[in-house]
């Protein structure tokens, strides 16, 4: 009901009167999208018991983070995948015991949250539960699994961490691992792509109806996944290289690439990966779009989306936590994108992949099951 009446704010009050009346517009426009994150860093900060996600921290404040729920709310932020991340180490059965140990204490912590809040949040696992806990004025909070290192090398763990709300898995984060190849690894590349358990891995990913996110992966990973994966792919927080010479983002063939399999591209607003280092300032919320207006222009305004990496470095000038995410669609709207394409670019894209992902899914288990 409360959205229905901010559409009709829309309405009454065209783009076309004064700037002030112009932000009023955007602010509602926002307030009436369903909006989906699907990067952020934030249960690092469930690690320290005197921060608490339930209250307001102070913007700007390093200590109070980017993303809590009073500030969730005042973005409108309807979901946000939280990752749950845990570092590079040698590839050694300890290391592999440690990394396991550490994300089961990040996903119980999650699991906590969304339990001592359940009347303002809710565990999402399915592409549905967005829509459906936005109608009840909840909150949705997905998991991904950010590095496939505490998957050891057992296919069985995938499942498990299926069981426990893992809904997407980052292959890999700053350096390889035993999956694959990452695109910053100082020391190049091990596998030159996926290596065999990366193969499996991934297919079984499929198998569950789970999302492979290709952020982080190298350019020989990336290309082994899209040829490889039975159901469209997504890159959880990255951006353009064409607009910033990264090895983290993705060329223009690499994103015809995405797209011809059906995937989504969400927008990361880390500065690094928005504007080259070399400008000597910080990126801004115009940067950001120009990112979006790239893959628009290139492949359509079906293949993108926002992925933010709040607490794991992202922010810009403008969008520098979750509270300023209607600045975003300012921008767009200043650019002419009509309704139908930021509600595309703020949750439909994503949510049409992950759809897409659990019927493969419930496809193959079908077939298997007439067999």
């Amino acid at each position: 009901m409360f959205k229905t009446c901010l559409i009709y704010v829309l309405l009454i009050f065209p783009l076309s009167l004064t700037a002030q009346v112009d932000s009023l517009h955007s602010q509602a426009m926002h307030r009436a999208l369903l909006t989906i994150d699907t990067h952020c860093d934030t249960p690092l900060r469930l690690s320290d018991p005197a921060w608490d996600i339930s209250v307001r921290h102070q913007g700007g404040d390093r200590a109070g983070g980017k993303v809590d729920l009073p500030r969730m709310a005042d973005g409108n932020l309807d979901a946000s995948f939280f990752a749950v991340f845990v570092g590079q180490r040698p590839l050694t059965q300890e290391n592999y015991r440690l990394a396991r140990a550490k994300a089961d204490a990040l996903l119980g912590r999650v699991h906590r949250i969304c339990l001592d809040l359940s009347d303002r949040v809710s565990l999402a696992t399915q592409s549905q539960h967005a829509r459906e806990n936005e109608a009840m004025g909840k909150l949705s909070i997905y998991i991904g699994l950010e590095n496939g290192f505490p998957l050891a090398e057992e296919v069985t763990a995938i499942g498990r961490y299926y069981q426990q709300g893992v809904r997407y898995i980052t292959l890999c984060h700053s350096t390889n691992n035993q999956l694959c190849d990452s695109s910053t690894d100082p020391h190049g590349a091990m596998h030159h792509g996926l290596s065999a358990f990366g193969e499996k891995t991934v297919r079984e990913m499929n198998r569950l109806g789970m999302l492979v996110d290709v952020s982080h992966a190298s350019d020989e990973t990336f290309y082994d996944v899209v040829a490889l994966s039975a159901a469209p792919v997504i890159a959880s927080h990255s951006c353009c290289r064409a607009l910033c010479d990264h090895p983290r983002n993705l060329s223009d063939d690499m994103i015809r690439k995405l797209a011809e399999k059906g995937g989504v591209l969400q927008m990361c607003i880390l500065s690094d990966y928005v504007i080259p280092r070399s400008t000597g300032r910080r990126a801004s919320v115009r940067d950001v779009v120009d990112h979006i207006d790239h893959v628009v222009k290139l492949v359509g305004d079906e293949y993108v989306g926002i992925g933010t990496d709040f607490d794991g470095g992202g922010g810009v000038i403008g969008c520098d936590d979750v509270s300023e995410l209607p600045n975003l669609t300012h921008e767009m709207m200043r650019r002419g994108y009509t309704e139908q394409r930021l509600r595309k670019i703020w949750g439909e894209n994503f949510l049409r992949v992950f759809s897409e992902v659990e019927s493969h899914a419930a496809a193959a288990l079908k077939g298997r099951s007439d067999e």
